[in-house]
């Protein structure tokens, strides 16, 4: 049950949501659309879920063009994000009305949302109304609804994203548990990048309309193919390669204009070593386990970097203070080309 995008686009008046796009999706894979506001992922699934036509392209899901079929007819199960529950009818009506409008029998349907409710451990809560439940249980329901037509794929446009964030862990976690259980091909679109890497197989990073990169969670992060997937996925500093730090670093490229170094790609000193920058303190941020430094460098740049709570107590150090750094891997790109480089 795979899908298969073939140079799709889509324009809104002047504006151009998708510019034309290649994307192909396995079957029985939960992949995720990353990106900010705007990068064209919400009018990507609309595309595939066929809520909007494009204006150049073809949708196949399973093999077989569905660009001018209608939603019912592409077996498609939806989850929005502030659930669309009807509030006049039940738990157990609210999942079996899709059913009830293709005239399922009623034994059928009865034991299709018996085995959905304890699917989404909602057991027992049948006959109550959406009023009477929790976000995280109304957005389950939600899910629930969209698994009982038994879909070919299910599409899930930030399901999360109305919910407080002890409640969005959690249910991270089941709909994880629940994919690896139904095997449904499953999309869903977020902007929140741990969210992704959590959850997803495969993400598709997207921007201004475009895809960025396709890989895994630790391809994305370990391989970013673009400085906006290197910048978006992950906490990065994103510094100019003046002639100070090129003096400190001479393997940074002269054609770079950007280096990228990760919050835990550097080593802290208390006193100047071989290769290192003096940076000074400017706040101490504890996050459990994480230390988070807040630096400003000897050119002015500021820069953060990540200690863990052992290295933060040997170190000793204070606000104000000034200590030392060496980065341990640097990034540059030029157009397409990605340069990186582990300094010993």
């Amino acid at each position: 049950m795979g899908i298969r995008v073939d140079n799709v686009s889509k324009r809104f008046g002047e504006f151009q949501a998708l510019e034309p796009i290649d994307l192909d999706i396995k079957s029985g894979s939960l992949v995720a659309l990353l990106g900010p506001s705007g990068s064209g992922k919400s009018t990507l699934l609309r595309v595939i879920a066929g809520l909007e036509q494009p204006d150049t392209g073809r949708i196949y899901i399973s093999a077989q063009d569905a660009t001018s079929k209608s939603v019912q007819d592409r077996q498609v199960g939806f989850v929005f994000q502030h659930y669309a529950l009807f509030k006049h009818l039940t738990v157990r009506r609210n999942i079996s009305f899709a059913l009830e409008l293709q005239k399922w029998p009623k034994d059928r349907i009865k034991n299709r949302v018996d085995t959905l409710l304890d699917l989404v451990q909602l057991g027992g809560l049948g006959d109550r109304y959406p009023s009477q439940l929790s976000g995280g249980q109304r957005q389950r329901v939600a899910l629930a609804r969209a698994l009982a037509i038994e879909p070919q794929v299910l599409l899930l446009d930030e399901p999360f994203g109305a919910l407080d964030a002890k409640v969005r862990k959690d249910l991270r976690d089941w709909l994880r548990r629940l994919h690896d259980e139904v095997h449904v091909t499953t999309v869903f679109v977020t902007h929140d990048q741990e969210e992704a890497m959590e959850i997803a197989d495969e993400i598709v990073v997207m921007s201004n309309g475009k895809i960025e990169q396709v890989g895994s969670p630790e391809e994305i992060y370990k391989t970013p193919a673009t400085p906006f997937v290197m910048s978006f996925i992950g906490a990065v500093n994103v510094l100019s390669p003046d002639d100070t730090w090129k003096a400190h670093h001479r393997d940074v490229p002269q054609y770079a204009s950007q280096v990228f170094l990760r919050p835990h790609d550097i080593d802290i000193f208390a006193a100047p070593a071989d290769g290192t920058l003096p940076a000074k303190i400017n706040y101490i941020i504890h996050l459990g386990w994480t230390i988070r430094l807040e630096l400003t460098l000897e050119n002015g740049q500021e820069i953060t970097a990540h200690i863990n709570r052992e290295q933060y107590k040997a170190l000793n150090i204070q606000q104000g203070q000034t200590i030392y750094l060496r980065a341990k891997l640097i990034r540059s790109f030029e157009e397409t080309r990605i340069y990186s480089q582990s300094v010993a």
